[in-house]
């Protein structure tokens, strides 16, 4: 999958538009995930990505850098195999489609807005 375009509160993936927080998996995204609180990222809020771990997780922390990876979480996924790479959102799109075309196993959980 590759992101189009991404803005405050706006992104296209393969051509579709989403305005709400999403996991891009390599085979579907989930346009209805939300966390347990809102600005703050735990391994709760994360199952499909712990329970079929990907090579590489790449965090949007939202547009500002607003939404926090505390050290536990950063700790549960790199416990399961996962590479961590969490920037604000422009530039983990820029991350996410880097490591597409590399062809790396990777799934990006993207904040949209702060």
């Amino acid at each position: 999958m590759t992101i189009e375009y991404y803005s405050f509160g706006r992104i296209r993936v393969d051509g579709k538009e989403y305005t709400s927080d999403l996991i891009i998996y390599p085979d579907r995204i989930n346009a209805a995930w939300w966390r347990k609180e809102g600005h703050l990222l735990e391994p709760g809020d994360l199952p499909d990505v712990l329970a079929a771990p990907p090579a590489v997780l790449v965090i949007g922390t939202g547009y500002s850098g607003c939404m926090v990876v505390p050290p536990a979480t950063l700790e549960t996924l790199r416990a399961a195999g996962i590479e961590v790479r969490a920037a604000p959102t422009g530039e983990a799109v820029e991350q996410f489609n880097s490591l597409q075309d590399e062809k790396t196993q990777v799934v990006a959980a993207l904040h949209l807005t702060c």
